[in-house]
């Protein structure tokens, strides 16, 4: 792979398996020293790390719940000390706590508001304070910042039985949009990354099975399940200079996902 972001740092949230073990990987392989971010999977994250460190980039594993102001904080210290600074962040780290609406409880709720989207703010909100406090870096980036945050097909898809994720990833998208709006004057870009079905331990019942699969893609023009390197190689380009005039944008990534495939006989 051309090594797109040599000489940049970049943060990975959730980074020990998933999405966000492939968006790091890919970041590696581009060039990216590389901050693998985990909540409790170390083993997960050191695999990561030496993957990235076999690609011939430097990585280190930093564990921290996004969730918690003085973690992100103390995540971030930790990864400006290795590594003198951040130039990539990708707000990957999220879960999922299903119910009905009328049987979820306030902890399913908080629970996935708490990571999806505060973790996001937080995550963000470090990042950004430390593009300002050191300014642009020519030599490695025409902009001051790339903030990429991991949104879902569901900033756009309500999901009944999954309102507490949906209602995070629309929060997402307009956090998203906000900053780059905000932050545009100063050269930092902020985008999304908007996944329809990716195949991860996460979703792993509608894939596992022929049966789940088959359903699965009755809602998939392209007729396949997405891959954690799809999403990989769509960061990278989110996070080079070859999307330089990008900023505000979701991109979905989704097979066709979000053009109702289920309409494709009239409905």
């Amino acid at each position: 792979m051309e090594k797109k972001l040599a000489g940049q740092i970049a943060l990975v949230t959730g980074g020990s398996s998933g999405i966000g073990a492939g968006v790091a990987l890919a970041l590696g392989q581009a060039g990216a020293n590389v901050v693998v971010n985990y909540s409790s999977s170390l083993k997960g994250a050191q695999e990561v790390v030496a993957q990235i460190e076999a690609a011939g980039s430097r990585a280190i594993a930093v564990q921290a719940d996004v969730s918690q102001e003085a973690q992100v904080q103390a995540m971030f210290k930790e990864a400006i000390e290795q590594f003198g600074t951040i130039d990539i962040l990708v707000n990957n780290a999220g879960l999922q706590k299903d119910a009905k609406f009328d049987e979820m409880t306030l902890d399913q709720w908080q629970t996935v508001i708490n990571i999806n989207l505060t973790g996001q703010f937080l995550c963000a909100r470090e990042a950004i304070r430390e593009f300002l406090r050191r300014g642009p870096r020519p030599e490695v980036s025409l902009a001051t910042g790339k903030i990429i945050c991991m949104s879902s097909v569901h900033e756009v898809i309500p999901w009944a039985g999954h309102v507490n994720y949906a209602a995070s990833k629309g929060g997402v998208k307009l956090l998203m949009q906000s900053l780059a709006q905000e932050y545009g004057d100063r050269k930092i870009r902020v985008n999304s990354i908007a996944p329809g079905a990716i195949q991860t331990p996460i979703n792993k019942p509608a894939w596992e099975t022929t049966q789940a699969l088959n359903s699965l893609m009755s809602l998939i023009p392209y007729n396949r399940i997405g891959q954690p390197d799809d999403i990989g190689k769509l960061a990278v380009f989110l996070a080079s200079d070859d999307s330089d005039y990008i900023t505000g944008t979701s991109i979905l990534i989704d097979g066709g996902m979000t053009v109702f495939e289920s309409f494709a006989t009239g409905g």
